[in-house]
């Protein structure tokens, strides 16, 4: 392969396949509103107010959001590859048409008040459309931008971080049952998705082999970092690096995704606010997932993906204390650390595809990262089982150890690398030799 640049005037804008990206991953991030429906859906299966709701009642509804988790974690390691195989804008496609679907079947079946077809429809169906939709752009853009690393990446998933946005301000007027009703209101949704990702996926094109941008070199510093070959997935698999990057990953999710699960009936019980109040801290925490995604990616590849991690983790440690500590008349209190945990929450996801490909190459990233991506189901299903079945407090504190614990693994990865990168010298010189 040459290692010249190759760039030709026949060629698509980048930042337009970038521009559509993040459109795509607007649509998928609504996933993160989970909690604004969570409640209203409890309310109609049990035939009472949203009010009346308890805990009990409302944990088999929040597990959907982790088999949602789930199913997009596993998929994503098989989307990986499959984007290789038959190309960005048909996976994308794909995962556009299942998400959509998902989403309307469970409208359509809402009125039945079985919970394992929620699973199956919004959890199972609407899970593997975001798992495929969502490994896409992030081993598309890789490619297509070997010079922006931590911020492409960063930027690719900003919309996802952000989708809920529009979705907690918007729908939850449209919940109560004087309006159109939670069924309804999903079959639209899933209706809108459907049309938003797949008309973004045409945009998506496979970069060709070997693109750089004309007049682009990697610095020395650049060069000092990344891996000087491309791993395989076998070869990744292989190496502790991978599952040092894979543990980091969980355990940022379990943190983020504990507190998005219940973060509207959280709110609710922490400072006694109602739930269209409530939603203005669903849409701080998405705001600022959003954000965060960007900012620490951004932020990685100035001061390394190591320390970024590292600060995350400490960060997060002090936005939980903080969150443990608000009570009743405290909404306005309440919103910082929810800034700060979805802030940290997205960085992880900005970031982590730019650590991966630093470690072991961008050419196979989709498939690696895709893998990694497992990850991201463990810790949506720790984290938001642990918020929903302990009281919220204690729950809080047991996630401040987690994170604590943490720290350690970033400073580890960088250690191993560096290892790594040593032996390969030395394998190298004795070869000249």
């Amino acid at each position: 392969m040459s290692s010249s640049p190759l760039k030709t005037s026949t060629q698509p804008n980048r930042w337009l396949i970038a521009i559509a990206a993040f459109v795509l991953q607007l649509a998928l991030g609504s996933v993160y509103a989970w909690s604004v429906f969570s409640k209203p859906i409890a309310a109609l299966f049990h035939g009472i107010s949203v009010k009346q709701v308890t805990n009990a009642q409302l944990a088999p509804i929040s597990l959907t959001f982790s088999i949602t988790l789930l199913a997009l974690g596993v998929t994503a390691a098989f989307g990986g590859y499959l984007q290789l195989r038959y190309g960005p804008r048909v996976i994308a496609t794909v995962g556009g048409i299942l998400y959509g679907l998902g989403i309307v079947l469970a409208g359509l079946t809402l009125p039945t008040h079985n919970v394992y077809l929620l699973y199956l429809t919004y959890g199972i169906i609407g899970g593997i459309g975001i798992g495929l939709g969502y490994i896409v752009p992030l081993a598309m853009l890789l490619r297509w931008f070997p010079d922006r690393r931590g911020f492409i990446t960063g930027l690719a998933v900003a919309g996802f971080g952000l989708g809920a946005l529009l979705i907690a301000q918007a729908v939850p007027p449209l919940l109560v049952p004087t309006s159109i009703g939670v069924g309804s209101t999903f079959i639209y949704l899933g209706i809108i998705y459907l049309i938003v990702v797949v008309g973004a996926a045409q945009f998506f094109r496979r970069a060709p082999e070997g693109y750089a941008p004309a007049g682009w070199t990697p610095s020395t510093t650049t060069q000092a970092v990344r891996t000087r070959r491309d791993y395989t997935l076998d070869e990744a698999l292989r190496d502790p690096r991978w599952y040092v990057l894979w543990l980091i990953l969980a355990l940022n999710v379990t943190a983020g995704a504990a507190l998005i699960a219940v973060a509207s009936p959280l709110a609710q019980k922490f400072t006694a606010v109602d739930a269209i109040a409530a939603a203005v801290f669903v849409s701080t925490i998405s705001v600022f997932n959003g954000l965060g995604r960007l900012l620490w990616a951004w932020l990685s590849d100035a001061i390394g993906r190591p320390f970024t991690f590292l600060a995350i983790f400490i960060v997060q440690i002090l936005a939980f204390l903080l969150l443990a500590q608000i009570g009743a008349g405290g909404f306005a209190l309440l919103l910082i650390p929810g800034a700060l945990i979805g802030l940290c929450y997205g960085g992880g996801f900005g970031t982590m595809p730019a650590f991966a490909a630093d470690f072991f190459g961008a050419k196979n990233s989709g498939t690696i990262y895709g893998a990694m991506l497992t990850a991201w189901s463990a810790g949506g299903i720790v984290g938001p089982i642990l918020i929903s079945n302990m009281d919220y407090h204690t729950a809080i504190y047991v996630i401040v150890v987690i994170l604590a614990l943490s720290c350690a693994l970033p400073l580890i990865a960088r250690f191993l690398n560096q290892r790594q990168r040593n032996d390969t010298i030395e394998v190298v010189a004795g070869d000249k030799s």
